[in-house]
């Protein structure tokens, strides 16, 4: 079965880039079981404070910095996983950083 990841991280949490992340052991631990044949696709986001959000009413296109929504955290980032059920998507997500450094990791079914 297909899943989405979702990352979500705290807002005011320390922001770590892509490199960071492959210096950081914790990071490195999951990235080695994630990739093994069960990650398909997926990015590092760039930090809310480079968001642009896009709304359109009538005819007029409404843009606003940041995130589309005032939240406790925001989302970080997205892999997508192809594993034989939604337990095994479950323990690969309870893995991930994010959900252990206060943040949360959605499970999401892909449709297919």
């Amino acid at each position: 079965m297909k899943y989405a990841l979702l990352f979500c991280t705290p807002v005011g949490a320390e922001e770590q880039s892509p490199a960071e992340h492959a210096h950081d052991p914790r990071f490195a631990a999951y990235f080695d079981e994630a990739r093994a044949g069960r990650v398909t696709g997926g990015a590092r986001l760039r930090p809310v404070s480079d968001a642009t959000t896009v709304r359109v009413r009538g005819d007029e296109v409404l843009l606003s910095d940041g995130p589309f929504a005032e939240t406790k955290e925001y989302l970080a980032g997205v892999s997508f996983i192809d594993v034989a059920d939604l337990d095994e998507a479950i323990a690969l997500a309870a893995k991930h950083p994010a959900a252990l450094d206060g943040g949360a990791v959605e499970v999401r079914p892909v449709w297919e």
